[in-house]
C-alpha cells in the first residue's frame, strides 16, 4: 500500500503536493482558545505601546542633544 501512495505522490502536480501537505501539517497545529487569542493579543498590544514609547523617549532625547550641538 505504501509503494502504490508513493507512486500516486509522484506522478501528483508539485502544486497539488503542496497544497495536500500544507493540509496535513495545519491540522496538526495546535489553535489557541478564544480567551487565549484575548490575551495573547492584549500582551502585544502592550508590547508594541511600550516599544513605541522607548522609540519617542530616546527620539525626542536625540533631538534635543542635537539641537544643543548644532547651536
Amino acid at each position: 500500500m505504501a509503494a502504490q501512495e508513493t507512486a500516486i505522490q509522484t506522478n501528483m502536480p508539485r502544486w497539488k503536493k503542496f497544497f495536500r501537505e500544507v493540509r496535513a501539517e495545519l491540522k496538526k497545529v495546535t489553535w489557541p482558545t478564544k480567551n487565549e487569542l484575548i490575551s495573547y493579543t492584549g500582551i502585544v498590544f502592550i508590547s508594541v505601546v511600550i516599544v513605541a514609547v522607548l522609540i519617542w523617549v530616546i527620539d525626542a532625547a536625540l533631538a534635543k542633544v542635537l539641537a544643543l550641538i548644532i547651536k
